[in-house]
């Protein structure tokens, strides 16, 4: 029988606590980005959303990992985590997940805002899922103002906060996984593990040059503001916002063909010379097979029965 706790509150009490969930979320976004903004370095790569071309210096046990056995590591990994289904095991592994990025010296600032990435994503759980998930037996229904359907799942909650602390811990590990070897290494890597060598080259020009066409479309925003452009409403700013895409593509189209014929001319013949071999040691399976008998612990922890 599903127990439903019957709560009388004024339509304006009703309304805040509607929207008392968006502005927590919203003000824990505002504070999580003025935090990152205030640990990133003046050393510090500003783009937070690609790994490093070099190495970084480290020399952590994560640093001297091989990338193969780290990415298969990790992806397996990830997916037990994924599979999860309690509360508990979920936040257990947040704090495997935050012990890795402190064995790792991994960034702070780059972290957070890896987190405000999926912020929107986490919320749409925390604020839908609780009106919305189907009731079942058991379940404790809080209804405001005796509205059948506007019934607060106590249970749709906890799933919700079960799918946001999974979503954290994978993405807490997104950075140990890419900031801990240069990104020729980790496409390397991968290529070794089957994916295909031209996509890994894609990925690694456009990693190159993107912060090159990045800087380029701020020259042509700064010259355009100098020379009096300011932003409206109208014809004329989107006729000049078109122009701007449109030169924007044509000088990156240039310069594509430039650093072509750069690469053609220094004997490129459809491949990039590759990093040094890596040497899988028994120590690096060991680490592994140990990483990975932590997320058999939270399956079982979670299969379990309560």
């Amino acid at each position: 029988m599903i127990d439903i706790v019957h709560i009388t509150v004024p339509w304006w009490q009703v309304a805040l606590l509607l929207m008392l969930g968006p502005a927590v979320l919203a003000g824990a976004v505002a504070g999580l980005r003025r935090l990152a903004r205030a640990r990133v370095t003046a050393g510090e790569a500003p783009d937070w959303s690609v790994p490093p071309l070099a190495a970084e210096g480290g020399d952590t046990l994560l640093h001297r990992w091989d990338v193969r056995c780290k990415i298969v590591t990790i992806l397996a990994y990830s997916f037990m985590l994924a599979a999860l289904s309690r509360p508990q095991p979920a936040v257990a592994a947040i704090g495997i997940s935050l012990l890795v990025l402190v064995a790792a010296r991994a960034s702070a600032a780059r972290v957070l805002i890896r987190l405000l990435a999926i912020a929107g994503f986490i919320g749409m759980f925390l604020v839908v899922m609780p009106f919305t998930v189907p009731e079942r037996n058991g379940d404790t229904l809080i209804v405001f103002n005796q509205i059948p359907w506007l019934g607060f799942n106590l249970r749709g909650l906890g799933l919700a906060g079960t799918i946001a602390a999974k979503a954290v811990a994978i993405t807490l590990l997104m950075e140990p996984l890419l900031a801990t070897a240069p990104l020729p290494v980790t496409l390397h890597g991968l290529s070794r593990l089957g994916a295909p060598e031209m996509v890994g080259q894609m990925v690694l020009l456009s990693h190159r040059y993107l912060h090159v066409f990045r800087h380029e479309a701020r020259r042509m925003a700064d010259g355009m503001q100098v020379r009096g452009f300011r932003k409206r409403t109208d014809l004329v700013t989107l006729r000049a916002v078109a122009n701007f895409l449109g030169m924007l593509f044509v000088r990156s189209f240039e310069r594509t063909e430039r650093v072509f014929d750069a690469m053609r001319a220094r004997g490129y013949k459809g491949r990039f010379p590759e990093p040094a071999e890596p040497r899988l040691k028994p120590g690096d399976l060991l680490f592994a097979g140990l990483w990975l008998l932590a997320g058999l612990t939270l399956l079982v922890w979670d299969r379990m029965p309560s």
